[in-house]
């Protein structure tokens, strides 16, 4: 009597319901986090590096590492 009483529990189908479910919440994860990544650092970054580029003379700075003796084999004259 008391087997009556219990739902039989759901056997078919169970697996593809549950991986359905987790696929779907794993590719949100994954989504949210590479957004987080590209706007917190990624893009942050690359302004930062244009920032730094935008006034940046290369002959300048290769000309003070070359007179405090950095490099052994130029001369600047």
């Amino acid at each position: 009597m008391s087997g009556a009483l219990l739902p039989k529990p759901q056997m078919r189908g169970l697996l593809a319901k549950r991986l359905r479910r987790h696929a779907v919440l794993g590719i949100v994860f994954c989504l949210g986090v590479a957004s987080m990544y590209k706007f917190g650092v990624a893009e942050p970054r690359k302004r930062a590096y244009k920032d730094f580029y935008k006034n940046y003379d290369a002959m300048k700075e290769f000309e003070a590492m070359a007179k405090t003796g950095v490099f052994e084999s130029t001369q600047i004259k």
